[in-house]
Parts: structure tokens; C-alpha cells; sequence
């Protein structure tokens, strides 16, 4: 079975980079039937709209046979464009869809297993003793912001909401029996994936790139891929029994070539088999 990894299309920025006649679902399922994938692990943020992600999901469906699994990122949790406020409802409107995995573990052989949740921050990664946990909930850092503050109204603090989320997947993982496990999450796991401290900014804004706690999974469970996204760079990194893939197209700004998509999701997208 041939499983191809991408996270953070952001199709509704990176519209922009494409010219009139080319359409980004159909640039994503041309690569995938090119590269005849099966089952395609789509990491989180999609758009900034829920209701765009979905819709992008729906259409690239339409275009190959590959099965598509889902977990929303932070920016799919927005809604920008209508101003939707109720972020639990989001999750249960992604939780209720085919394409998720939300709280819904995907069995694909007597083998392997799909699991996984969105993940949020627990502050994990940043320096925890330049900043205290008050400094790192207000997300706003001397002239800026963490833009989930604005966008995302879990009304919760953060660091809740990464255990809350945790303990989806330790329950989901609890049901899989003794399958291996491929673990998606959409912020990152691994320490190799946040930037290098000491730095300047970062001291404070890898607070809000992953969750240090999560590695946990690793040290309970037979994870062997863990997927992930969130920080708009692709890296593949062996550690232990784990591989781990970050595959995240970006934005615009971190592309190879400027004005060619379909090249540059061909460059991102990672496939492996089981």
C-alpha cells in the first residue's frame, strides 16, 4: 500500500501564486494519480475557513480514487471569512466527516493503523525559564501576535487543550490492538521540528509550534511514522523506532520555483509503503 504525506496546502493564500486556469485540487490529485497513491495523510491546514477545507477535501475526491485522512490544523479551525466564534462546534463539524480521523482511528490492514488529532501547544518547546506560563497564554510577543488568539476560541487555555487532545489519542490508540501505528498530528512531536534555541524570537514563539508532552506516545506505543506539519518546512527524521515526516508545502515565500505549483507539491509530497 503506497501512503503519500502533505500538510499546509494554505490554499486559500497560495490561490494567489496560481494562474486563472489552474485549480489547486486538481494540481493535488493530478500528483497523486501520477504517483498512483493509495491513502493520502493530509496533515492540517487546508485554508483558513473550515468550510474551504472541507469543500478542498470534497473536490480532490472527486478527482483520484486515493482515500484521503484528515486532521485539521490550527488555521482549518478558523473562520476568517465568516466570523464564526464556536471552535468546539468546528472540531465536531471536522470530527463528523468522512476524511477524519478525529477521535476515529482508520484500520488499514490487520497491520496498521491510522491515528491521530489535530494536537494543539502546550509551550512545551520555548524557554521556560525567560517566560512564564501567563506570558506565553496572552500569545503576544512586544509588537506581535501568535494570530490563533484572534482566530481560534477553544475558551480554554491553551495548555488544556493540548492534554484534552492527548488524551483523544491515547484512548484512540488503546483501540487499535496491536497494530502498528502511524500517528498524525498537525503541530510537531519531536524537538528536531521546532527552531534551535537560544533565539531571539523563537525563545517565545516555539510555544505554539508543538507539544512536548506528546513525545510521550512514542515511549508507550509502536509508532512507527509520525506525521506532522504546522511549521511550513519538510524534513524526514529517523529517531528510535519512528520515522518522522513533515512535508508542508507552505507559503509562496518557501517554494523552490514561485509559479509552479504542480512542481512544487510534486517536491513536497513524501510517499512510503507498508
Amino acid at each position: 500500500m503506497k501512503i503519500g504525506v502533505i500538510s499546509d496546502l494554505h490554499i486559500d493564500s497560495n490561490q494567489k501564486a496560481m494562474s486563472r486556469e489552474k485549480d489547486f485540487s486538481r494540481s493535488l490529485a493530478d500528483q497523486l494519480n501520477q504517483q498512483a497513491v493509495e491513502v493520502l495523510l493530509l496533515a492540517g491546514d487546508i485554508s483558513s475557513d473550515y468550510r474551504l477545507s472541507q469543500s478542498f477535501i470534497e473536490n480532490v475526491k472527486q478527482q483520484t480514487n486515493c482515500k484521503i485522512l484528515f486532521v485539521p490544523g490550527n488555521h482549518d479551525f478558523w473562520s476568517r471569512k465568516n466570523g464564526e466564534t464556536d471552535t468546539a462546534g468546528i472540531y465536531t463539524y471536522f470530527k463528523e466527516q468522512e476524511e477524519s480521523i478525529l477521535e476515529r482511528p482508520f484500520l488499514l490492514n490487520d497491520e496498521w493503523a491510522v491515528v491521530g488529532n489535530a494536537g494543539w501547544y502546550d509551550y512545551g518547546y520555548a524557554d521556560q525559564k525567560q517566560y512564564t506560563k501567563a506570558d506565553f497564554d496572552r500569545m503576544k510577543y512586544r509588537i506581535g501576535a501568535w494570530n490563533d488568539k484572534y482566530y481560534v476560541h477553544w475558551n480554554e487555555k491553551n495548555q488544556v487543550v493540548a492534554d484534552w487532545m492527548l488524551g483523544k489519542i491515547e484512548k484512540d490508540l488503546q483501540q487499535i490492538g496491536e497494530r502498528k501505528v502511524i500517528l498524525m498530528t498537525h503541530v510537531v512531536t519531536h524537538p528536531e521540528f521546532v527552531v534551535p534555541l537560544p533565539n531571539r524570537v523563537y525563545n517565545y514563539f516555539n510555544a505554539f509550534l508543538g507539544s512536548r508532552s506528546y513525545e510521550t506516545l512514542y515511549q508507550n506505543h509502536p509508532i512507527a511514522y509520525s506525521i506532522m506539519g504546522h511549521v511550513h518546512f519538510r524534513k524526514t527524521f529517523q529517531d528510535n523506532q519512528t520515522q518522522y515526516i513533515c512535508a508542508c508545502l507552505g507559503n509562496k515565500k518557501h517554494w523552490s520555483n514561485k509559479n509552479e505549483i504542480e512542481a512544487e507539491i510534486k517536491r513536497t509530497l513524501v510517499t512510503f509503503e507498508i
